[in-house]
């Protein structure tokens, strides 16, 4: 079955599915050869599970194969690096995830322009991601979680897939809001032996990729970082509605109100003590 390139981005974006990007085609009938649908993380990873379904059910209804394949480094660099130096014929794929978006701001000196260089077709799934830690850690919930890592500052190892990366900028972005101490243990390829060994204490994983083992018990679910609870983890809270300590709600005070709070509480005590240098 030979579809029209419009036909093609209508079923693309009908598929459930992570967003998935292409670089233009300019061909009347598409497709008429196997599509490769480039993943950046390796075998395992949550955008390698739900490209593997798309890949299935676009060869189904296309009646042409796309293949799914795994380019991982970087931190996603690399696959989309490939995607970049193909031909712009609409027959080399990208599964795009959110660590793309970050690197454009994290790298300075990309040889790519995602925005320019990548076209979009479709963007029609989302994930959050789950803060799980190892049945050895004696926190059951999220408060006591941050209770324990400020006890065991510097002690605790959170994995993820590589700077930049949703895993990454979720426990960054955990310890600015708590002003907890966690160490980052960045891996190449899937850390999720070395977390259920309990090499590594703690990560912030897709959905996707920790629910089974949360299900059979072999990781424990503290939070999920979206507004509201997960309907795939509908036991688990969320991260906003759980409190930081009595007065601060994490997820509720934002950057500016924590800084306004920390500057008036300085400023308090710099006039209280005028003989003090101002803290830089």
């Amino acid at each position: 079955m030979k579809l029209p390139r419009r036909e093609f981005l209508h079923l693309a974006w009908g598929t459930s599915a992570l967003p998935i990007l292409s670089r233009i085609s300019m061909a009347d009938t598409y497709p008429s050869r196997p599509v490769r649908l480039i993943v950046g993380f390796p075998s395992g990873y949550a955008t390698d599970i739900v490209a593997r379904l798309v890949a299935q059910s676009l060869s189904e209804r296309l009646e042409q194969r796309v293949f799914v394949e795994n380019h991982p480094g970087a931190a996603t660099n690399i696959a989309v690096g490939e995607v970049v130096n193909t031909a712009p014929d609409g027959y080399t794929l990208l599964a795009m995830t959110v660590t793309n978006a970050v690197n454009a701001t994290l790298y300075k000196h990309l040889h790519f322009d995602i925005v320019h260089d990548i076209a979009p077709i479709a963007a029609t799934f989302r994930s959050p991601n789950v803060l799980v830690v190892t049945p050895s850690l004696p926190a059951k919930t999220l408060p006591e979680f941050i209770a324990y890592a400020k006890a065991n500052s510097g002690k605790i190892d959170y994995a993820s897939a590589g700077y930049g990366s949703a895993p990454n900028v979720n426990a960054e972005l955990f310890k600015m809001m708590t002003g907890i101490d966690l160490v980052h243990v960045p891996y190449s390829g899937s850390f999720l032996p070395d977390l259920l060994s309990g090499q590594v204490q703690c990560a912030f994983p897709p959905i996707p990729l920790a629910i089974a083992n949360v299900r059979a018990g072999k990781l424990r679910a503290l939070a999920v970082t979206s507004a509201t609870r997960s309907d795939a983890l509908p036991d688990v809270p969320a991260v906003q509605n759980l409190c930081q300590d009595s007065k601060h709600p994490f997820g509720t005070e934002s950057v500016r109100q924590r800084r306004h709070r920390q500057r008036s509480s300085t400023n308090s005590t710099i006039r209280s003590t005028p003989s003090l240098p101002i803290p830089r």
